[in-house]
């Protein structure tokens, strides 16, 4: 093996741990953490049929009182991906937050 050929196969790799490394953020984390749990959900639950039952979106003690139902009467599994659905958002928005205090808006631009 020549030495151009073992930069080439070395600089291949600094380039995969470098993409592993930005892409595993606590934002990219969440973000797949969310999608993942939102197919499963979507496979679950025949989602449609949930929102032609949902009352007016106008009517929030109703949709409140609806969601509440629907959660307490759904599988295990679904309750526990909704719950996962709000940790993942809560996450991403937590982590959203720490990176504009860290770098401010004027920093990001340049």
């Amino acid at each position: 093996m020549n030495n151009s050929r073992i930069q080439e196969i070395v600089m291949q790799r600094i380039r995969t741990i470098h993409a592993l490394r930005t892409s595993a953020t606590g934002i990219g984390i969440s973000v797949l953490t969310l999608i993942a749990a939102l197919y499963v959900i979507g496979r679950e639950v025949w989602v449609a049929r949930v929102f032609q039952n949902m009352p007016s979106s106008t009517d929030i003690p109703g949709v409140i009182r609806f969601g509440l139902s629907a959660f307490s009467h759904t599988h295990f599994i679904v309750q526990i991906l909704i719950l996962l659905v709000f940790v993942a958002i809560f996450w991403f928005l937590c982590e959203v937050v720490r990176l504009v205090r860290i770098k401010p808006l004027s920093r990001l631009t340049t």
